[in-house]
């Protein structure tokens, strides 16, 4: 059920079926030559969709920026503050609270530390102030590459790589612009911050592209929708004694 597609009372109705929501959490980050900037918000509203014609569930309207620290002065990348996105969560979950949902899964399709523990914060923040809600966190990347290990080619593959073009090649091809070659980034490894982030990482790939075909995005795609569906199970039937 896409929310954002749907009238006041088919909402409604909605909630007599189910009061769990996925909120799909993008960002406008630069893929590489190759894909668009707009690949994790695709990846997590696919997968979103595709769990909800397979259990009841609301799919609410996606958020399309995020945290970009290490892709910030790539050509294209739009970054929000951490503490932005961390009250935008806030406000949207206390929302949607009021509106009847219950069970609320963050599926974020960017994997940065930072915006990761920003959505990790909201929800630790909102399950102390509401004791009546559930909230479950997680990266689309992750529920890919941990059970799609078997599939991908390409050690320590992750952005714009292997895995993300596969996605993209299967879900929307038409949004390939080729491919790009294999890169990984060579930031300082003694901790030392640097403000040109593109000096060390030119073409903003991490893994390699040309090892992707539609075929393993279709499979990893599909491996994202069940542990989804599972979520969806656990998270309906979660109780935690005080």
């Amino acid at each position: 059920m896409l929310i954002e597609e749907m009238t006041m009372i088919e909402f409604e109705d909605g909630l007599k079926k189910t009061r769990t929501v996925l909120i799909p959490i993008g960002s406008v980050e630069e893929h590489g030559p190759h894909l668009p900037l707009s690949t994790d918000t695709i990846q997590a509203i696919e997968v979103g969709k595709k769990t909800a014609l397979k259990v009841p569930l609301f799919i609410a309207p996606a958020v399309n920026y995020g945290h970009c620290r290490s892709s910030r002065t790539h050509p294209g990348t739009i970054s929000i503050s951490t503490s932005t996105l961390k009250s935008l969560l806030v406000d949207i979950i206390t929302s949607l609270r009021s509106q009847g949902l219950r069970n609320f899964i963050v599926l974020s399709g960017h994997a940065g530390g930072s915006h990761c523990m920003a959505l990790q914060d909201a929800g630790e923040e909102l399950i102390y102030h509401y004791s009546d809600i559930s909230i479950a966190v997680v990266t689309e990347y992750l529920l890919a590459s941990r059970e799609g290990v078997q599939i991908i080619e390409t050690p320590g593959d992750s952005h714009a790589g292997e895995i993300e073009t596969s996605r993209i090649l299967h879900s929307h091809p038409q949004l390939v612009k080729g491919s790009a070659q294999m890169e990984f980034p060579s930031f300082p490894s003694s901790g030392i911050l640097v403000r040109n982030k593109r000096k060390y990482w030119k073409n903003g790939v991490w893994g390699d592209p040309s090892k992707a075909t539609a075929e393993k995005g279709k499979i990893l795609e599909e491996i994202v929708v069940q542990k989804l569906v599972d979520l969806v199970i656990e998270i309906e039937g979660f109780t935690e004694e005080n």
